[in-house]
């Protein structure tokens, strides 16, 4: 009787997107440039948040952003209006960036005079969670109406973040709103210990200052740790 040979194609897919994700950090390491990976729902709010930390960073750190959409390019107009480069990946049905698609937009941007590179990753809580893009960090959105449960729900996406924004805080105060903070940390602390927490409403401001000084030093800290690094030629 003869075997039968499996080959478990996720899993090659899954290392070959490592290998590539791995040479983009280097990449981004010798250069100096910290990327961000903003993931989150539809509608949960990520180019809002981009946008409001665009204005408030701009004039510290030179930004860029990278919009990853099925289609159109409607989020990507807003962040360029701006003023910052900004490289849009239309995928045509995948429903998450990659380290090869990053490595696309990567390979058409001025990374010597770039600080900051924010991702707005596809709208959605399951792929996005697996696919390494090179970020130095992962952060994602919930917003108040989805609910405090999403965390039961994609635990995977919870567990892989190192920041966690809780986005339309305004509509805590609404009329039969069920969403608890404390339920939701509690939950998150025993997922993910180390992962930080934010309260945020881009309608009125709260909790933006916060978050983007958070943000700002963990830029810094990677800045100053790789400063050695920026002279020394590639492999």
């Amino acid at each position: 009787m003869s075997q039968v040979r499996l080959i478990e194609i996720k899993e090659e897919i899954l290392f070959a997107n490592r290998h590539r994700a791995d040479e983009i950090r280097e990449k981004l390491r010798r250069n100096r440039v910290f990327m961000l990976n903003l993931m989150a729902s539809p509608g949960a709010g990520k180019t809002s948040l981009i946008i409001e930390t665009v204005r408030r960073l701009k004039d510290v750190f030179r930004i860029a952003v990278i919009e990853g959409d099925i289609d159109s390019m409607v989020d990507s107009e807003k962040v360029s209006a701006e003023g910052v480069p900004t490289v849009q990946l239309r995928t045509g049905g995948a429903c998450h960036l990659d380290a090869p698609m990053i490595h696309l937009a990567l390979k058409t941007m001025d990374l010597e005079n770039i600080d900051l590179i924010i991702i707005e990753n596809i709208g959605n809580l399951v792929c996005p969670a697996e696919f390494d893009t090179g970020a130095v960090m992962k952060a994602m959105i919930l917003s108040v109406p989805e609910g405090d449960d999403k965390i039961l729900k994609y635990p995977l996406m919870f567990s892989v973040c190192d920041a966690l924004v809780v986005s339309k805080t305004d509509y805590l105060e609404g009329p039969g709103a069920d969403f608890c903070i404390d339920r939701l940390r509690n939950r998150a602390g025993a997922l993910a210990p180390t992962m930080k927490m934010f309260q945020t409403s881009c309608r009125t401001g709260a909790g933006l200052d916060e978050w983007c000084a958070w943000l700002a030093k963990e830029i810094t800290d990677f800045m100053a740790a790789n400063d050695n690094d920026k002279s020394l030629p590639e492999d």
